[in-house]
């Protein structure tokens, strides 16, 4: 059998959404009107999302041996990733996040990362041919950090082209994952934390590039929702804008994008590609790009549309005035991030979910 194109090494999250119309205070009970159950992880979404646009994809993850696991493994494996070295252990449960929201958007959040961080570095020792054959390797920081440094390291010396998502962004980063990383992607959040420079515009976002490239980094992107990216790297050291193109948004998860990212740019990479130029390579409606199975969707016109702070579930976009629903028998899931479209990198919706309608 042929070795995966694409190895993620990250977590996976069960999210518990209820919806309700206001937060409860300290020790009151309130009555919700919807819950849903859905797949998440930026480890599982980004590779879910490697999968769904046609990559041969293997994820290294720790679930627990329980129903949240046992769940997860089946989806991973209905959505075509390979799961031989998805672990399954009884000494900590699934990773969960149990997430409240109003009628008005706002929310709270509880995230239990459980059996994420039990993976370790023996697991990574009996995955590691397969870490070693694949064309690239993709972390971020939602397990040991540790254990994603040494992955990286890994791959780096086998010669495989690795791809490194500090999110969530630690302001201490151990400088060795900038010179293991072939290629750096962060928003502008997660650069402002890294650097120190806030940024507001695409000059700042390649301040940020260059003084990302002075770490080590070969190849630098900084996410601009709206405004695309700016892509700046060792071979072409002048930042370079790569404006995106308007879509009719369904679904934002910057997961997405990551995923998009490491199947379609390491196709360029590889010289198998050209890379996307703006709403050339974009559908007009990213609806049009829906996978099989039925997907959690927006059915608003968001055109341009800049952000969506920290959109953790579809009531935040209801709330917005924007009409959100399930597919009748399809899936739901949780929008963790704001909006952050890689231009020509298609932003699908991630996966799972119980299919009811909000």
């Amino acid at each position: 059998m042929a070795a995966p194109v694409v190895v993620v090494v990250g977590s996976c999250v069960t999210d518990l959404v209820s919806l309700t119309t206001r937060l409860p205070k300290a020790g009151e009970t309130v009555l919700g009107q919807k819950f849903f159950i859905g797949f998440g992880g930026k480890g599982a979404n980004q590779c879910v999302q490697s999968a769904r646009l046609g990559a041969k994809t293997s994820l290294i993850c720790k679930v627990g041996n329980d129903s949240f696991g046992n769940d997860y493994v089946e989806n991973l494996k209905k959505n075509g990733v390979s799961t031989a070295f998805v672990g399954q252990t009884t000494e900590a449960a699934t990773g969960t996040a149990s997430i409240i929201v109003n009628s008005e958007g706002q929310n709270v959040i509880v995230i239990v990362p459980g059996a994420n961080l039990l993976l370790n570095s023996e697991d990574l020792k009996r995955a590691s041919d397969v870490i070693c054959k694949a064309k690239v390797v993709v972390c971020q920081l939602e397990i040991s950090p540790a254990v994603s440094l040494e992955a990286l390291k890994m791959a780096r010396a086998s010669g495989v082209k690795t791809l490194f998502n500090p999110a969530p962004a630690l302001a201490d980063l151990d400088p060795q994952f900038y010179t293991h990383s072939d290629v750096f992607c962060c928003n502008e959040t997660e650069a402002e934390i890294l650097t120190g420079i806030p940024v507001g515009n695409l000059e700042d976002a390649g301040k940020v590039g260059r003084m990302l490239l002075e770490r080590g980094c070969k190849l630098v992107v900084v996410t601009l929702g709206a405004e695309g990216c700016v892509m700046i790297s060792v071979e072409e050291p002048i930042p370079k804008h790569v404006p995106a193109g308007k879509v009719r948004a369904v679904d934002t998860t910057r997961n997405s994008t990551m995923g998009s990212c490491r199947a379609r740019l390491f196709r360029w990479w590889l010289g198998t590609e050209p890379i996307p130029q703006g709403a050339a390579s974009l559908p007009r409606s990213l609806e049009e790009q829906r996978p099989s199975s039925s997907l959690a969707h927006a059915a608003g016109t968001g055109e341009g549309r800049r952000d969506v702070l920290e959109p953790r579930a579809l009531g935040l976009w209801a709330a917005e005035g924007w009409p959100c629903r399930v597919s009748s028998g399809g899936s739901w899931r949780q929008f963790c991030g704001s909006t952050r479209l890689l231009p020509g990198l298609l932003s699908q919706a991630t996966h799972g979910g119980n299919g009811q309608e909000v």
